[in-house]
């Protein structure tokens, strides 16, 4: 009985002890003896707000130094639009120190979420004006940086010939095609669309040269060469550039492309 009543005794003293360091630390009591007086944000402020921060951090910044809990700081900052990451450390007596870094759209992806320049899919909210001149990106998920390095390696390729790559798309089976800013559909396909692009790039500037229409789609799903569905011609353009709508014969498209070749070949002779 003697050895119950021991250890009875030594329990009580060990939680009389432990029971105010617990109620403290998660601001039962003392929250005012240490209270969190100030909040220094860092970030670089342009679609999150000062005051969208703050209203976030208050809720779980007045129980404290020792009760407040970086973690939950943290979830409830990250989940304001425009956030990417964020960082929160408590500095004693009273400072929780909070650095934000916002998304920098890249691209919009599929039909309502937006891609950082970190290669991450983020939404805003409906009335949230979206930044004007983003490439429309659409493909899996699972391959967000396939669809992204096309782009990229498409870009300086049509560049060359004044035009600008405005859309990619990877179909969930695997074709690839492109949308430029004259409205042109590149029609890429599933195998070797690397090569097949530069080709087709290369050889614009000289297709576009022989007419008067704007080209509607492109299409470089063959081994020799490429169709092409030209629309109707400008009315302001001479009359002998005129012609129906018509696809381009593949025998055209490969002289074409010989005669350029040869040109090529004696420009470097």
């Amino acid at each position: 009985m003697t050895a119950l009543v021991r250890i009875l005794a030594w329990t009580i003293a060990l939680a009389l002890v432990a029971l105010p360091v617990v109620a403290v630390l998660n601001g039962w009591v003392a929250g005012d003896r240490w209270p969190m007086r100030r909040l220094l944000v860092t970030a670089e402020f342009g679609r999150v707000s000062d005051e969208q921060v703050r209203a976030a951090v208050l809720p779980h910044a007045r129980s404290g130094f020792f009760a407040v809990e970086p973690a939950a700081v943290r979830a409830a900052v990250a989940a304001l639009p425009w956030v990417e990451t964020v960082e929160v450390r408590k500095r004693w007596p009273d400072v929780l120190e909070v650095a934000i870094s916002e998304h920098r759209p890249f691209a919009r992806w599929g039909e309502e979420q937006l891609l950082s320049e970190q290669g991450r899919l983020f939404s805003t909210p409906g009335e949230t004006p979206i930044p004007e001149g983003l490439p429309q990106l659409f493909g899996p998920q699972s391959r967000i940086s396939d669809v992204v390095a096309l782009y990229r390696s498409a870009q300086p390729l049509f560049a060359v010939s004044g035009r600008r790559v405005e859309g990619v798309l990877l179909s969930p089976r695997g074709s690839w095609t492109l949308t430029l800013d004259t409205g042109t559909e590149v029609v890429l396909g599933r195998t070797d669309p690397q090569p097949r692009m530069e080709r087709f790039a290369r050889l614009l500037p000289h297709v576009i040269a022989a007419e008067q229409r704007p080209l509607l789609r492109a299409d470089l799903r063959y081994t020799n060469g490429f169709a092409l569905v030209w629309g109707e011609p400008d009315p302001e353009a001479p009359a002998a550039g005129r012609a129906p709508l018509r696809s381009t014969p593949m025998s055209r498209v490969a002289a074409a492309a010989a005669r350029v070749t040869s040109m090529q070949a004696q420009a470097r002779t």
